[in-house]
């Protein structure tokens, strides 16, 4: 049986680094979002971590930040396919969120579409805020789970709990800047330490 919290309560779920793998860019071999759907894979026990969230009785939202189109390294249509293809592994785990939010903008991108300061990119709330409006959640008692400063960022604005995430692969996205409620290694230790499993 679930926790009980009242008013919808959600979990807020970066993506890459958090339920799939980084892969190192094409140029500099910096771990980054992947850009090609053959090379999504979920980090070791995302499904059961995500499935436990629910469980406990949380929305599961998905907000990510996807600039490489704004940034002309690839084509919108292959960031799709890439995101298609996470949620389809998810599915197969019987995982895949509630809801989904990708910021395609970036501030300095080539694309005049895309190329944009807006209020959704984390470390702004505005997909977090979006997600809570649209599906009536209540943020003071909701989790943002990332693996970056802009995360923590993003779900501090916007009103919500923290979880870093220290996904060694993004150590380079994190200055130690950020002030998350608290620290875990990955996600299914993100999540024991959210629904009380965590007998430490």
């Amino acid at each position: 049986m679930g926790i009980d919290l009242g008013v919808n309560a959600a979990a807020f779920l970066d993506r890459d680094g958090v339920l799939n793998e980084l892969v190192p860019d094409r140029v500099t071999g910096v771990p980054e979002s992947p850009l090609d759907p053959e090379h999504v894979v979920l980090l070791p026990g995302v499904g059961t971590a995500v499935r436990r969230l629910r469980d406990a009785g949380y929305v599961i939202v998905g907000v990510s930040n996807q600039p490489a189109t704004a940034k002309g390294v690839v084509q919108l249509e292959m960031l799709e396919r890439v995101q298609a293809r996470v949620i389809e592994l998810l599915d197969q785990e019987r995982a895949a969120p509630d809801s989904f939010h990708i910021c395609f903008h970036h501030p300095e991108g080539l694309v005049p579409d895309l190329a944009r300061t807006c209020d959704c990119r984390k470390p702004a709330p505005g997909m977090v805020r979006q997600a809570a409006e649209e599906l009536g959640l209540d943020l003071s008692r909701s989790w943002m789970l990332g693996d970056t400063d802009s995360d923590i960022s993003a779900g501090a604005a916007a009103g919500c709990q923290t979880v870093l995430i220290e996904n060694p692969d993004s150590a380079h996205k994190r200055g130690g800047n950020a002030r998350p409620d608290a620290k875990a290694p990955d996600l299914p230790a993100a999540v024991n330490l959210i629904v009380g499993l965590d007998k430490r």
